[in-house]
């Protein structure tokens, strides 16, 4: 599995995200390839991210109903 997690330089919630991310990990026993990434508006709009934090497993995003907030 492959999980990404995407935030804007202003993410207030990356440490909250991370901390949660690894206690999902251990609780069921799941490996995972992890990955943090800090990006900008224009990085943001072309990969088709909406708001900080976003979270992808494998590729989709973990929200793909949620309305985009934007990254500035």
């Amino acid at each position: 599995m492959k999980i990404e997690c995407f935030f804007s330089g202003e993410c207030t919630s990356k440490e909250r995200v991370k901390e949660n991310l690894q206690k999902a990990l251990l609780e069921e026993r799941t490996k995972a390839e992890v990955s943090f990434h800090e990006v900008t508006g224009e990085e943001a709009r072309q990969l088709g991210i909406g708001g900080s934090p976003t979270v992808w497993i494998d590729g989709q995003d973990i929200e793909p109903g949620a309305l985009p907030s934007g990254i500035s």
